[in-house]
């Protein structure tokens, strides 16, 4: 199973696949803060991930502002809490461009308002960020994004 992380100043959002790799479901909203490394670690173990995707934000042009060096350092501290208890998952970072916006939309189509749609965004933007990168592989064969 894969699992994704959209993770924000705030909040990680949480999805994961099916076993076969073609659906992203989301999983729940981690608050940031003491304890939530802890809480990613425990959930890649209780779904045994062998995969972890890092939505890695960038330009518009493509490249990468101080928001994705964050979150390489917060990738890299989910990979080695991750690694105490499974050595063997990988962390991938992909492209992020506009999935936020695109969970906004699609919470909003779905009536979901105000502090209800604050509350899962951040999973639907996980379910983005993994469904992109289910797609991606299915189309080309190839895994999505960079291994740290």
């Amino acid at each position: 199973m894969r699992i994704a992380l959209d993770i924000g100043d705030a909040r990680i959002g949480v999805a994961s696949s099916d076993p076969h790799g073609i659906l992203a479901t989301p999983v729940e909203t981690v608050r940031r803060g003491p304890g939530d490394l802890d809480r990613i670690a425990a959930l890649a173990a209780e779904l045994e991930a062998f995969e972890i995707v890092v939505g890695l934000p960038r330009s518009l042009s493509g490249g990468e502002g101080p928001a994705a060096v964050k979150i390489r350092e917060t990738a890299e501290q989910v990979r080695a809490k991750v690694h105490e208890g499974n050595a063997a998952t990988t962390v991938r970072l992909v492209d992020e461009r506009f999935t936020t916006v695109t969970a906004e939309r699609m919470l909003r189509e779905r009536g979901k308002k105000g502090s209800k749609r604050r509350a899962v965004v951040d999973q639907a933007a996980a379910v983005v960020i993994l469904q992109h990168a289910l797609d991606v592989e299915r189309e080309t064969g190839n895994p999505p994004g960079r291994p740290l």
